[in-house]
């Protein structure tokens, strides 16, 4: 039963290495590794399964070799057949091959016709591809020859982003693309080169630029002015100054002719953008923005700029002595900020509303400085006012661009206080002039004519003089006319600062108040002062002067409604400022008589001076001295031309030099030089006094009241009554009371005079001693001396 099994299994593994079916190694193994000696039994085995398929492949021939014969026989006969059919396919491939030579050739010439077809194909395709690249690249190149750089930076932009990833693979492309970088800065310089040659260039044409830009403003402004005038003549009041009235007419025609002319030259005025090319700029700032390089153009621009404005605000040294030079440097700023205006209106972000305003106070703050500082050295006020005529249109200008310039007209007002200082000094000059030229008489009237003449320069009314017949004259001089009209022109002359400073009808009727009261009080009066102190000016100019500033103060209301005509401002406005006329000519005045009273006096001293006494006369001449009577004719002659002053002056002047005569005289008698006077000398001495009291009695000058001019000699009069009827014991007794008969005498003035008489006596009586009378007068004089003393001694102990 085991046999069965191993030869069974023996069968299993030849038909498995039959099939092919497993690796014969696995079965061989599990042969050798079943049993001891199993491969001699499977060697056995296999040997037999051998010898069966031997037999079976024999059997296999045997039956079919008759075939097999059959075939070789079949085969030897088509052997010679085959041998002519080998010759001839031999041949025929011989005759083939020859015949497919030619073929081959065309063949060839095809294959390579296709081979270049294709490559064409290839070719124009690649070339439809590059085309337009090169295009764009050539469009790029005549783009930049051609100074079109924003153009070429979009043709860059399109070269990027759309040609060039066609055709990246070659080599030109890449040419391409590592030149566009280079191009790039080649515009950028190219175009900083451009703003930078239009920056020197608008720097250069900035003067010209403003200058257009004022002369527009200055249109624009006329031509309003022009209308308002045209609507008042239409609509408003006639105006009458100094009794003429302004002819309607004349004014309308001045006012067409004028409006013409704006007509005429308003074709010539260009605007900014026909004097500056802006396209630098442009092309610079979209260069950039497209290059995404903006913020550097902006502050390289915003840097060269603020560099310009600093040279532009530096003022010339000498800018001060022309108008010419204060022209140039306000055009010059105009048209660097209206370049900066027209930047700020036709750019995004080059140029801000912020960056205009920083530069504009900036500058604004440097235009203050530099105009106070030059400003200041003007003394010319044409110049001051035509300084003030550039400032308003500047401001005017600068102000239509939307700048702030408030501070300028504030400037304005400093200005003004300068102009009139100006005007001051100017008229000071005027006013000298006049009073140097008059002849200070009252101006004298022939006929009609000169008189309408003299009413028309001078608002003067006097109903008696009216009545007289010619030839006449006017109580005043030449001056006070001439005053009148010039005061009238610095009026006009303050007036023209005034206008176009924006303010209203009452601040101009105050300013031109407040300027015309400071001509007034300062360079009229001090111009009066100066001429009432100078030494050529006699009592008659003195008097003349006085009459003049009389009817100058009369006039000052005249001048008043002259102000209110010009600014239609009514006196009874409650801030309305008065004119003050009326103190500055009523101090001038003071002045003239106090001046009257010092030169009067003076004149009396000159003729005192002349006074020869012989103090130790024994007889007196018997009637006055000379130099006083030549006084007393002096002074009534003078007392005559007093007569056109006003009461009180020449009341005072009268008393005045009664007075200062009266101390001249006293002090003669005391004068400490003097050691001796006899009696004979006192009762000249008498004689002159008497003279003095007799012209005071005579009322040289009307108006005094009884004796009161005498009493100006009322000293004199008590001492010399004192000494001439030695009426001592009566002094000496009722001194000190109210009701003596010697009140005004001094017993200082009686002692000192005493004393000189005391020592005279002695001199001159050497035998007094031998004389009864003369003994006992020197006794009593002696005696009354000791009274006095005694009595002046009392007086001190008593103070």
């Amino acid at each position: 039963m085991l046999e069965e099994e191993t030869d069974q299994t023996y069968e299993n593994v030849l038909a498995e290495i039959q099939s092919f079916e497993l690796p014969i190694e696995a079965t061989l193994r599990s042969v050798y590794d079943d049993q001891p000696n199993a491969h001699k039994k499977f060697m056995e085995k296999l040997d037999a399964c051998i010898r069966n398929h031997d037999k079976e492949i024999e059997k296999m021939c045997n039956f079919h070799h008759q075939g097999f014969v059959d075939a070789i026989t079949e085969l030897l006969k088509v052997r010679t057949d085959a041998e002519k059919l080998k010759v001839q396919v031999t041949d025929t491939n011989r005759r083939f091959q020859d015949a497919g030579k030619e073929v081959i050739v065309h063949t060839e010439d095809i294959i390579r016709c296709r081979i270049q077809q294709r490559n064409i194909t290839t070719v124009v395709e690649k070339l439809q591809l590059c085309l337009p690249v090169l295009e764009m690249y050539s469009k790029l190149k005549e783009q930049m020859s051609a100074k079109r750089y924003y153009s070429a930076l979009k043709t860059m932009e399109q070269l990027e982003n759309v040609y060039f990833p066609w055709v990246s693979q070659y080599r030109f492309c890449q040419l391409m693309i590592e030149n566009l970088p280079k191009l790039r800065e080649d515009i950028k310089e190219i175009s900083m080169s451009d703003l930078k040659d239009f920056l020197e260039s608008i720097r250069k044409h900035s003067d010209k630029i403003g200058e257009t830009a004022m002369k527009q403003a200055q249109h624009q402004k006329t031509f309003s002015v022009s209308l308002q005038k045209q609507n008042k003549m239409k609509f408003g009041k006639n105006i009458y100054i100094n009794h003429d009235r302004i002819s309607e007419e004349r004014n309308e025609s001045v006012l067409k002719h004028s409006l013409e002319e704006e007509d005429e030259n308003e074709e010539e005025v260009l605007t900014v953008q026909d004097l500056v090319d802006f396209s630098p700029v442009y092309r610079c700032l979209h260069i950039y923005s497209v290059l995404g390089d903006e913020e550097t153009f902006e502050n390289y621009y915003r840097k060269q700029r603020k560099k310009q404005a600093r040279l532009v605000l530096q003022p010339q040294s000498n800018m001060h002595e022309t108008v010419d030079g204060y022209r140039r440097y306000f055009t010059q700023i105009v048209g660097f900020f209206v370049v900066e205006d027209h930047i700020l209106h036709v750019t995004q972000g080059l140029v801000t509303r912020a960056y205009t305003d920083e530069l504009w106070n900036m500058a604004l703050s440097k235009i203050i400085a530099v105009l106070r500082a030059h400003s200041s050295y003007c003394t010319d006020p044409d110049l001051v006012l035509e300084l003030k005529n550039l400032i308003v249109i500047f401001a005017d200008t600068l102000q239509g661009y939307g700048f702030p310039v408030n501070r300028l007209f504030d400037l304005l007002f400093e200005i003004r206080d300068q102009y009139n200082e100006t005007l001051l000094k100017k008229w000071a000059g005027v006013f000298r002039d006049i009073f140097e030229e008059d002849n200070y008489s009252p101006i004298p009237i022939v006929n009609e004519e000169e008189y309408k003449i003299v009413i028309s320069k001078f608002p003067f009314q006097d109903p008696d003089l009216e009545k007289q017949s010619f030839p006449k004259k006017f109580p005043m001089s030449q001056s006070v006319p001439h005053i009148y009209i010039q005061v009238k022109e610095f009026i006009y002359a303050s007036l023209k600062f005034s206008e176009s400073l924006h303010r209203s009808s009452t601040e101009i009727d105050d300013m031109l108040r407040k300027s015309t009261n400071l001509l007034l009080t300062r360079t009229l009066s001090s111009c009066l002062l100066n001429l009432i102190r100078k030494p050529h000016i006699g009592l008659t100019e003195l008097v003349q002067i006085i009459i003049n500033t009389t009817h100058l103060e009369q006039a000052c209301k005249y001048l008043e409604d002259f102000i209110t005509n010009i600014t239609n401002i009514s006196q009874e406005t409650v801030h309305t400022t008065r004119l003050y006329g009326l103190s500055t000519f009523k101090d001038a005045r003071h002045a003239a008589e106090g001046e009257i009273y010092t030169k009067l006096n003076q004149k009396i001293d000159e003729f005192v001076q002349l006074a020869d006494y012989d103090w130790t006369m024994s007889e007196p001449d018997g009637r006055a001295s000379g130099y006083l009577m030549d006084l007393i004719n002096f002074l009534r002659s003078i007392f005559q031309v007093f007569t056109h002053l006003p009461g009180k002056v020449a009341q005072t002047a009268c008393m005045s030099a009664c007075q200062h005569l009266s101390t001249s005289l006293m002090q003669m008698l005391l004068d400490s030089e003097l050691k001796q006077i006899s009696m004979g000398a006192v009762q000249q001495f008498n004689l002159d006094v008497i003279q003095c009291e007799l012209f005071a009695s005579s009322e040289p000058v009307p108006g005094f009241q009884g004796d009161t001019l005498q009493l100006a000699f009322i000293d004199l009069r008590q001492l010399l009554d004192l000494f001439m009827v030695w009426d001592w014991s009566t002094y000496l007794a009722d001194y000190g009371q109210p009701a003596s008969k010697y009140l005004r005498v001094n017993p200082n003035t009686a002692l000192t005079l005493l004393e000189k008489m005391k020592d005279t006596s002695k001199k001159n009586n050497i035998f007094a001693q031998f004389r009864k009378n003369d003994r006992d007068k020197q006794k009593l004089i002696e005696t009354v001396v000791k009274q006095l003393r005694s009595l002046v001694n009392g007086m001190s102990q008593h103070t």
